[in-house]
């Protein structure tokens, strides 16, 4: 389904990733530095309690619900303002999952992280995110896109004790995940998008049982669905392949739309050309780079050019508002190639990208206020 939040979107629409700077007024930057990308609740990160921290949440995703439209972005959300990380808020509030005495698993980086242990049947028991859903709606006509952790993920960052294997754990997240999705659209958003970076981290994995499990988490949709993928934030992971070890694989799922991280790894296009049948949300700002805009320029400017520098990546507007024409240019050119073949040894175009229909263009989440060079994923 399209809503009519849609018909007056531009040919290549953007919008964010996810998560938002938080301001310092609502998060302890050094808290949540410390917190890393918990799993498990981290409560200490919030100045606030109570109805104070509701209300200063409310603030927050308001505040940067407000920056998007200022900056031109097409398809806005909240920011994830009320969230701790990407993924704990939801995982952690579903029956079956014990969060007081945690198991631990090795993250994407290789550390010990501690998790939650699956200790009974994984239920959802009351919504998660519908009630922030439903307040942005009430604040924006602009489509709005909401952001929910997979099924997949999910299952790579908890302790299996209860199911026979880790599939069946992920099929019992993704019906969790259908149930709060089912409520999302009704409570007014227009894309729903489940964030799934372990697949890219464990692709064998990935390739047994993460497909099935994403087509339960969007059966039934009455939006438009989104899956996203990336190779980690830019502050943690610098040295990122230029390929996705899973993503071919996303043809068969039901998601309408594939979101990928390409900006700070140079994702060679031509990837693009085994999603014939999707559209494609592309990552087209570096986090890892603290520069805004047109990197010609930056070049000119850097060998002595009169090219003036286009702004500053930052948690405000002023960067989002010089990226984001930036942004569409560069998709414009993308696009433009992608009609032709490869023409000569050692130059590479991007034959097949016109099939896979790249109108969605992402700026890259931010780590919550903290260090907002990094992008998406972990």
């Amino acid at each position: 389904m399209v809503t009519d939040r849609f018909a007056g979107l531009p040919l290549l629409p953007t919008t964010v990733v996810g998560s938002y700077p938080q301001p310092g007024w609502l998060v302890d930057p050094e808290a949540l530095k410390q917190a890393g990308v918990p799993r498990l609740r981290a409560r200490g990160i919030w100045r606030l309690a109570g109805e104070a921290l509701a209300e200063g949440q409310r603030d927050a995703a308001i505040l940067a619900l407000h920056d998007m439209e200022r900056a031109g972005i097409d398809i806005v959300g909240d920011g994830e303002a009320g969230r701790e990380s990407y993924s704990n808020q939801f995982a952690t509030a579903l029956e079956g999952v014990d969060t007081e005495t945690p198991g631990n698993t090795i993250g994407r980086s290789g550390e010990n992280t501690p998790v939650p242990r699956v200790v009974g049947p994984v239920r959802r028991s009351r919504p998660v995110a519908v009630e922030a859903v439903a307040f942005l709606r009430a604040h924006t006509y602009r489509p709005i896109k909401v952001t929910l952790p997979g099924p997949f993920t999910m299952t790579q960052q908890a302790v299996n004790e209860h199911y026979a294997d880790d599939g069946d754990l992920a099929m019992a997240y993704a019906a969790a995940v259908n149930e709060e999705l089912l409520e999302v659209f009704a409570a007014g958003a227009d894309i729903v998008q489940l964030d799934e970076p372990w697949m890219q981290a464990r692709p064998k994995l990935a390739h047994d049982y993460a497909v099935p499990a994403i087509n339960r988490a969007l059966q039934g949709a009455t939006g438009t669905t989104a899956v996203h993928l990336c190779f980690g934030y830019a502050a943690m992971v610098k040295d990122k392949p230029s390929g996705y070890s899973f993503l071919p694989e996303l043809e068969a799922s039901l998601a309408d739309v594939i979101s990928i991280e390409a900006a700070q790894p140079g994702l060679d296009p031509t990837a693009l050309a085994s999603l014939p049948g999707k559209r494609i949300m592309l990552g087209v700002i570096d986090l890892n780079d603290p520069q805004a805009g047109d990197r010609r320029n930056r070049r000119r400017e850097a060998a002595g050019g009169a090219a003036a520098r286009t702004g500053r990546a930052s948690a405000g507007g002023a960067g989002l508002r010089h990226e984001v024409p930036a942004a569409r240019r560069r998709l414009r050119q993308a696009q433009g190639d992608g009609r032709r073949r490869p023409d000569g040894a050692g130059r590479t175009g991007v034959a097949g990208v016109r099939n896979a229909r790249p109108v969605i263009a992402t700026t890259a989440r931010a780590n919550r206020g903290v260090v907002a060079d990094r992008a998406d994923g972990e």
